[in-house]
């Protein structure tokens, strides 16, 4: 971690975005990425635990923690914006240690899950303890996004679930909290229900980053959906190449 003035200006990013000028952070998986990102002007960086875990051979979910701290370091080295490291759940890592290996590899930010190992939800109270732990160890050098996996792990009620655990979240030391594929219909009634608590959302294909901005969100991202566009363009080069014989 280089110091609490980059963790800051990451935090000074998502304040005061007016409506329909959301944060977008787009998702580099290598340094390549990274710096194609950086080049067209984008302000800070958010890695996708997806993203990398594919381009390092990897299922999600699967990616031992060496080689995923390795890579978003290289991805850090690449360039000069600040970045955040999609950690998945923290890999069983002490609070402690697991801040400390973040400010080895140069991340001024982490997204943190609040699915267990066992690929369920974690207890709400349990994993704002956690997120506590971690922001006692890391105090004000480390944006921490809390990400609510509610929607995604089939809550019965999923709006109040989501706003009960960013409350949580946001009372343990989460800067900013991310209901994940919350749709955008919901995005006003949580807007409404966290005040001025910033609010990621994860984009899909075809949605306008604007509207959601206007709905609601603070930060966008994307998580695996920009490597898996790269992935279709490369597929087609690929195909091109082998009926042309050329570029």
């Amino acid at each position: 971690m280089t110091g609490g003035a980059t963790a800051e200006t990451l935090r000074a990013l998502h304040r005061d975005r007016a409506a329909g000028d959301p944060l977008v952070l787009p998702g580099p998986w290598d340094a390549v990425s990274a710096r194609a990102f950086e080049a067209a002007g984008f302000p800070a960086l958010a890695t996708p635990s997806a993203g990398v875990a594919a381009s390092l051979g990897y299922a999600d979910g699967e990616t031992p923690a060496e080689e995923m701290f390795a890579a978003v370091a290289r991805i850090v080295r690449a360039v000069s914006v600040p970045v955040t490291a999609d950690l998945e759940g923290g890999y069983g890592l002490p609070a402690a240690e697991l801040v400390e290996r973040v400010r080895e590899s140069g991340a001024v930010g982490v997204n943190l899950e609040d699915t267990g190992r066992d690929r369920a939800l974690t207890d709400a109270r349990a994993h704002a303890d956690r997120l506590a732990e971690v922001r006692a160890a890391a105090g004000p050098e480390l944006f921490v996004n809390a990400r609510v996996d509610v929607y995604i792990r089939g809550a019965a009620d999923p709006v109040k679930a989501a706003i009960d655990r960013a409350r949580l979240y946001a009372e343990a030391g989460a800067d900013c909290v991310y209901p994940i594929a919350a749709p955008p219909a919901d995005l006003p009634v949580l807007r409404a229900a966290l005040g001025d608590l910033p609010l990621n959302a994860l984009a899909g294909p075809g949605d306008p980053l604007a509207e959601l901005g206007r709905l609601g969100a603070t930060r966008i991202t994307f998580g695996d959906g920009l490597l898996l566009r790269a992935r279709t363009d490369l597929t087609a080069l690929a195909t091109s190449l082998r009926d042309a014989g050329g570029l």
